[in-house]
């Protein structure tokens, strides 16, 4: 180790932020069957362990007493959990640089996942030429996030709001997909199709490949639900976890029983292979969020800075309730666009007591429904207003605080 000052804050949030991308990656690689793509995975999960390492040698020179150890074991356990995540985001990866393949309809049926990945080129007359990201505001605006640029034969992942985008950069997004096509009219590209199967699959290979969708849509709601509940400190939203981790498993045992019967009716099993990996990709990232959520379940002490630390990552974790008479008080989430209007992306909704996690778009929120979501800071004002509330900075404090808008 070397001299150079640390902070454990910002490197915990980099590790965060490092892990989600790598796993945005992963499935991108996967969806355009993209080597390039995948490799920067791996590149990344080399960030990702030398992060990890140094953290863990800080929570080491931080214990000076019995008190501290028992603080910093829990940020020890949430940086484990990331490094799981990013050691996921690999495995997923590998499916593509070790061409293990998988069947096309699972590429079509990735299209329809609550979250897609898209790459769009930057058309030289577009609207997007020579500005900067801040400037177009895409996860406001379209709902979707960009990842990563390709520039020539360069790789940009550490993507700030002051990058430039160039005429012939082409950008990897992950986001909404009702935010597709107003995308690509900003970038001037022409309109898109999503993948279909090449052919009607088995029925058992077709059962493998929407429970795969569904287990890569409940995993990273474990995650951010996961996430939340440490911000949060909430023991609802721990259990909420804890359940979807169990549906994971039940779903895998499922998932497995389904490829092997496939097997027997394709002449070559060989594309199935990717599959029972992505299974226990799958898993293993809702493995993680469980991890974290222990600590919250079972009342450990949580060092302040996992709070600062998450919440200050690119997406924030936040828990805004539904106001009597505002815009979203009787409304359906459909009709809301929160995902293109704000760049949140709602994990769950708190109704008496209880959580409907991952609601669907027909969902009509009520007053006093509490909405915990996570997108970019600079659209949590947005979905504010939309819950009857005013998004106002305390100046002893500087935290923000949410105030009743009538």
């Amino acid at each position: 180790m070397d001299d150079r000052p640390r902070n454990l804050k910002t490197m915990l949030s980099e590790a965060k932020d490092t892990s989600e991308l790598m796993v945005d990656l992963a499935y991108a690689a996967l969806y355009f069957s993209d080597p390039d793509m995948a490799e920067e995975v791996e590149d990344l999960e080399t960030t990702l362990s030398e992060l990890v390492h140094e953290m863990r040698a800080i929570c080491v020179l931080a214990a000076r007493s019995p008190r501290d150890a028992d603080a910093m074991a829990s940020v020890l356990q949430v940086v484990s959990a990331i490094e799981r995540i990013g050691n996921a985001a690999v495995d997923i990866s590998r499916i593509v640089t070790h061409r293990l393949g998988i069947p096309r309809t699972l590429v079509a049926d990735l299209s329809q996942a609550e979250e897609i990945s898209h790459r769009v080129r930057v058309r030289d007359s577009s609207q997007m030429a020579h500005r900067t990201l801040s400037d177009i505001e895409l996860p406001t605006e379209v709902g979707m996030r960009v990842v990563a640029i390709r520039r020539d034969r360069t790789w940009i992942t550490d993507v700030e709001g002051d990058e430039v985008l160039m005429p012939g950069d082409v950008l990897f997004l992950q986001g909404a997909p009702a935010g597709v096509a107003e995308l690509r009219a900003l970038a001037g590209a022409p309109p898109w199709e999503p993948p279909q199967p090449a052919e009607e699959a088995p029925d058992d290979l077709d059962r493998a490949v929407d429970v795969l969708v569904e287990m890569k849509n409940i995993s990273e709601v474990a995650v951010g639900l996961a996430y939340s509940a440490l911000v949060l400190r909430d023991a609802g939203l721990a259990a909420e976890v804890t359940h979807l981790e169990d549906r994971l498993d039940e779903m895998r045992e499922r998932l497995e029983l389904w490829i092997l019967r496939a097997a027997s009716e394709r002449l070559d099993p060989a594309p199935l292979r990717g599959l029972l990996h992505l299974g226990g990709a799958a898993e293993e990232i809702g493995d993680a969020a469980q991890q974290m959520v222990w600590l919250v379940e079972k009342g450990e002490e949580l060092h302040p800075i996992l709070a600062l630390a998450l919440g200050e990552s690119d997406e924030v974790a936040v828990r805004v309730p539904v106001a009597p008479g505002s815009p979203a008080d009787g409304t359906s989430l459909a009709a809301l666009r929160l995902e293109t209007e704000t760049g949140f992306f709602v994990l769950a909704i708190r109704r008496g007591g209880r959580y409907l996690y991952r609601p669907r778009r027909d969902v009509v929120l009520q007053a006093g429904d509490e909405v915990i979501a996570t997108g970019p800071d600079e659209g949590h004002a947005l979905l504010a207003e939309l819950c009857g509330y005013r998004l106002v900075a305390d100046e002893a404090t500087g935290e923000d605080e949410l105030i009743p808008a009538h």
